[in-house]
């Protein structure tokens, strides 16, 4: 009996203790991918953006050439974290816009709740530990919610990546995004 009450309690130490399983979330190629796995890069480029969000609009670009510009050296993601947002809606922004990022899915809003994205478009960096390097506003197109300048004069993420790309601190401090509130999220 106190054999089966030890090994009721060892079974119960591990599953309590384990590392929690990878989050996996389906994208629009039909795949699944843990946003937080970094394989060979350095690190995970979340982009949380919504189709319906015209400051997401804005940014389209730039998180383009940013894919383009650092993609062989972080995975980058565009997530969708919008619970009415379907799968559908979701290819047709990417087609539209000719996304070169992959496109995640995020309808329970778990990643949005674990890195703690609130606004799109908002970028979140993340290292290989999966812990959080960066967050905030790519530049400064938007130094308010309407409050749009003719071209951006920073470039918040980048600089945040070139400093994690050559392991130095990331620049303080880190600029809130601007932009629309992803819907559910309080």
């Amino acid at each position: 009996m106190m054999r089966s009450v030890l090994h009721s309690f060892a079974l119960l130490f591990l599953l309590l203790c384990s590392p929690a399983s990878a989050l996996e979330l389906p994208a629009t190629d039909g795949k699944n991918y843990d946003p937080a796995a970094t394989g060979s890069k350095k690190a995970c480029v979340l982009f949380f953006v919504s189709p319906f969000c015209s400051t997401t609009k804005s940014f389209i670009k730039e998180i383009n050439q940013i894919t383009a510009d650092y993609g062989d050296r972080v995975n980058v993601y565009l997530v969708h974290s919008d619970p009415e947002i379907t799968r559908e809606v979701a290819m047709e922004h990417a087609i539209l816009s000719e996304v070169k990022a992959t496109v995640l899915l995020d309808k329970e809003q778990v990643l949005a709740k674990q890195v703690q994205a609130k606004i799109t478009p908002e970028a979140v960096v993340t290292g290989t530990d999966g812990k959080t390097l960066y967050q905030g506003r790519i530049n400064d197109l938007y130094l308010g919610p309407t409050k749009r300048q003719r071209a951006a004069t920073t470039k918040d993420l980048r600089d945040a990546l070139d400093a994690i790309l050559s392991q130095k601190t990331v620049p303080s401090p880190q600029e809130p995004a601007q932009g629309c509130k992803i819907g559910g999220i309080k």
